[in-house]
C-alpha cells in the first residue's frame, strides 16, 4: 500500500505546486504511463487517481487557447483517465465535446467516445455525440443517425430522441433535420462556449436551407419563364416566394442571374454534409 500512495502523491504534486507556465503542465501529462501500466500500481487507488488527474487537466484547459499539439496529450490524458475509471462518463462526455468543438479533432473525440460507449452502454449521451461528431465534424450523415438511432433505443435517452431518429434515417441531408439535432445538442449541453459554437452551426445550417428554397424558386422560375429573373427579390414580387430569407450572419445572398447560381455573402462554401447530399453521395 506503501508504493500506491506514493504514486498517487506524485501525480498529486501538481496541484500543491503552483506553476505561471502550462507547458509544465502539458509536459507532465505527456510523460503520464499509459492507463494499463499505471493501474496496478495504484492497488486499488485507481478511481483516486483518475479524480487526481481530471483535477490537473482541468488546470490544463483552463488556458484560454490550447495549442494543437497539446490536444495530442489531452487526449492521452483523457485515456489513462478512463483506463483508471472506465466508468467516469463525464471525462468522456466533456472530453469528447472538447475535442470535437475546440481542438477540432474528432477522430480523438470519437476514439474516445467510441471507448466510453464500449464501457458505458447505458449513456445514451454518449452514442448522441457519436452522432453528431459524425453527421458534423465528419460528414457522414448516415453513420450520424445510426449512431443517433443507438442513443434512442438506450434506457432513459429523452423522449425527443427516437422522432429524431428516425427522420435522420429518412431524410439525413435535411436541413430541417440539423437544426433539430442542435437544437437538442444546444439544450443538453450546459457549456456556454460549445453552444456559442452550436448556434453559429446552426446559423451556417439555415444558410444551407434557404439556399436550397432559393434555388427551388429559380427552378421554378427558369421553368415557367425560360429565364432567370435579374434579382432575387423578383421571386417574392413574381410569387414564387412569400419573401426573400434574410442572411443570418447579417450579410446577404448573392444571385447571378446568367447562371442561376444563388450564395452567401459571409459563406460562400457549402456545407460539406449537405453539398454531398445534394450531389447523390450520402
Amino acid at each position: 500500500m506503501g508504493f500506491s500512495l506514493l504514486v498517487l502523491l506524485t501525480l498529486q504534486q501538481t496541484l500543491d505546486v503552483r506553476m505561471d507556465t502550462s507547458a509544465a503542465k502539458i509536459e507532465e501529462l505527456a510523460q503520464l504511463p499509459r492507463g494499463e501500466y499505471l493501474k496496478p500500481a495504484l492497488l486499488g487507488y485507481h478511481h483516486l487517481g483518475a479524480d487526481i488527474l481530471w483535477l490537473q487537466l482541468l488546470q490544463v484547459w483552463g488556458k484560454k487557447k490550447n495549442a494543437d499539439n497539446e490536444y495530442e496529450w489531452i487526449y492521452h490524458a483523457l485515456d489513462v483517465i478512463t483506463t483508471l475509471d472506465p466508468r467516469y462518463t463525464y471525462a468522456y462526455y466533456v472530453g469528447g465535446v472538447a475535442l470535437t468543438n475546440y481542438a477540432n479533432r474528432p477522430d480523438l473525440s470519437n476514439r474516445l467516445l467510441e471507448k466510453g460507449h464500449h464501457e458505458n452502454p447505458g449513456e445514451w449521451n454518449l452514442p448522441f455525440l457519436l452522432g453528431y461528431n459524425y453527421y458534423f465534424a465528419l460528414g457522414d450523415a448516415i453513420k450520424g443517425a445510426e449512431y443517433i438511432g443507438r442513443a434512442a433505443r438506450t434506457p432513459g435517452a429523452p423522449d425527443f430522441l427516437p422522432g429524431l431518429a428516425t427522420r435522420m434515417h429518412a431524410e439525413a441531408g435535411n436541413p430541417e433535420v440539423a437544426l433539430q439535432f442542435l437544437k437538442a445538442l444546444w439544450k443538453e449541453n450546459p457549456d456556454l462556449v460549445v453552444r456559442e459554437k452550436l448556434e453559429t452551426r446552426a446559423k451556417e445550417v439555415m444558410i444551407e436551407r434557404d439556399l436550397r428554397t432559393l434555388e427551388q424558386a429559380l427552378k421554378q422560375y427558369h421553368r415557367e419563364k425560360n429565364a432567370f429573373p435579374m434579382r432575387l427579390r423578383d421571386l417574392a414580387s413574381d410569387g414564387y416566394l412569400s419573401q426573400v430569407p434574410e442572411e443570418p450572419f447579417g450579410g446577404s445572398y448573392l444571385f447571378d442571374s446568367e447562371t442561376g447560381e444563388v450564395r452567401s455573402s459571409t459563406h460562400p462554401k457549402r456545407l460539406k454534409v449537405f453539398r454531398l447530399d445534394l450531389e447523390g453521395g450520402v
